[in-house]
């Protein structure tokens, strides 16, 4: 029996996807140990001179066992997805099975975050000292706050906004300043916006990937996107919110670059690049799989248009007084004034990748084993038009961790990168659609467990 839009397998891509299960096994292990030694090392640093100021590291959390009542529905999320979610990824029709993701990962992310509660897990993580919910008065006159901006980012500035919104650009908290205009203010409506939007990530990569490598390769991807680990901190923080305007963003891109009727497409997917190059200083890295896309795409004809959108926002926030390059200028001053200034580089260089770790799980560990292992052959075969719906998985893979790369060798993401590379990471949940298909159901176990321990024995921060 076939399935509209379901490529059959190829049967040597099946055998290639069996071998290698002993390494895929071993990657997620050396995972493991590398988790184990950013634990380790990460107390001794702590407890010997606090210069970390994490509680638990790698990751900005508490060791605080607990349930809570979203426990029941988060175990049968997992219990389901793992059970049918790939056979339902590979039967369901296309415009179902986005839906369907997307309401999956709302149901997952929301469970989780529900484990703590929903005033703790949701309707109070916006609202906290730092956060940008405690500021929403000073935007009264939104001109006069846009063109100030500017002199309340320094510690020692009067009125120095928050640590959240002296770190990002003011599109962020404009966001909050606009849903209280509209009636839907505090901190429930807030934590709801940022999950229903975060969680529709996984719609557009989803998107991105049938329409640069194939159905089959999204399909395979779906269950791995939908319970995905990093559903822990897109429930609690902003950056789910700021992943899926750059997640649409790279979609947008990917249809306009294989499809010559809609031109559009470009524009949107610039309009939604400069947005989120207004939600969060580190967002300008997304011009990394853009530029992927359009290697994968081998085209350059959607960028006038994507250069044409990408300008609307930055014009409009200059015009309204505020100056995005004075700005970061004066966050970096900042960010070495507090906590930044005091970790070490030599530790979150490398504890960095470990935090990420837990957003990412084991089985995407093991997915980007086998992507790197086939990144040479995946140029290759961009270099002679030969490329295959692996190949450009592959190189959209890699495009994500280059963008990782810089982040952290910036060093202005010294720890919190579970929640603060979001907009990266969920591209490297993909490679999971590498995996032998018999093996899918055990992987996405550990997916789930990642998540469900995390969540359980933790209690993260923001």
């Amino acid at each position: 029996m076939s399935f509209p839009g379901v490529r059959p397998p190829d049967p040597r891509e099946s055998d290639g996807q069996r071998t290698g299960r002993r390494r895929d096994l071993a990657a997620a292990a050396i995972a493991v140990l590398f988790v184990t030694a950013a634990v380790l090392v990460g107390r001794a640093i702590q407890n010997a001179d606090h210069t970390l100021f994490v509680n638990w590291p790698p990751l900005l959390a508490s060791w605080d066992p607990h349930l809570g009542p979203g426990t029941p529905a988060a175990l049968a999320v997992a219990v389901a997805v793992v059970a049918y979610g790939p056979v339902l990824a590979t039967r369901l029709p296309w415009r179902a099975l986005l839906l369907t993701a997307w309401g999956a990962s709302l149901t997952w992310t929301f469970s989780l975050a529900l484990v703590d509660g929903w005033q703790r897990g949701v309707a109070g993580r916006l609202a906290t000292r730092h956060e940008y919910l405690r500021v929403i008065d000073r935007f009264d006159d939104i001109g006069a706050a846009l063109t100030g901006f500017d002199q309340h980012i320094l510690i020692d500035s009067p009125d120095n906004w928050p640590a959240h919104v002296a770190g990002h650009p003011p599109g962020a908290v404009l966001t909050f300043v606009g849903l209280d205009r509209i009636g839907l203010g505090g901190g429930a409506w807030a934590g709801v916006w940022c999950i229903v939007l975060g969680a529709s990530a996984v719609a557009a990569v989803l998107v991105t990937l049938r329409t640069l490598a194939d159905g089959h390769t999204a399909r395979r991807a779906a269950p791995f996107l939908v319970l995905a680990p990093a559903a822990v901190w897109t429930g609690t923080s902003a950056d789910g919110y700021f992943a899926a305007v750059a997640a649409w963003s790279v979609a947008f891109l990917a249809v306009a670059a294989t499809r010559t009727a809609r031109p559009p497409a470009a524009f949107i997917a610039g309009l939604l690049f400069g947005l989120a190059c207004y939600l969060s200083y580190g967002l300008t890295l997304v011009a990394v799989p853009l530029l992927a896309v359009l290697l994968i795409a081998r085209t350059a004809r959607p960028l006038p248009l994507l250069l044409a959108g990408a300008l609307v926002v930055p014009v409009a926030f200059t015009l309204a007084g505020f100056n995005w390059w004075e700005a970061y200028r004066l966050l970096v001053e900042r960010y070495h004034q507090g906590a930044g200034g005091v970790r070490p580089y030599s530790y979150w260089i490398w504890a960095n990748l470990a935090a990420t770790t837990f957003a990412v799980g084991l089985a995407t560990v093991a997915g980007l084993r086998r992507a790197l292992a086939a990144a040479p052959a995946a140029v290759r075969g961009l270099r002679t038009t030969a490329a295959s719906p692996t190949h450009r998985l592959v190189v959209l893979t890699l495009a994500a961790l280059l963008a990782v790369a810089v982040a952290d060798l910036s060093g202005m993401s010294k720890a919190e990168t579970e929640r603060i590379w979001l907009p990266f990471t969920l591209w490297l949940l993909p490679a999971a659609a590498l995996l032998p298909t018999d093996s899918r159901r055990g992987w996405l176990t550990a997916q789930a467990a990642v998540a469900l321990l995390t969540n359980h024995l933790l209690h993260t921060g923001w």
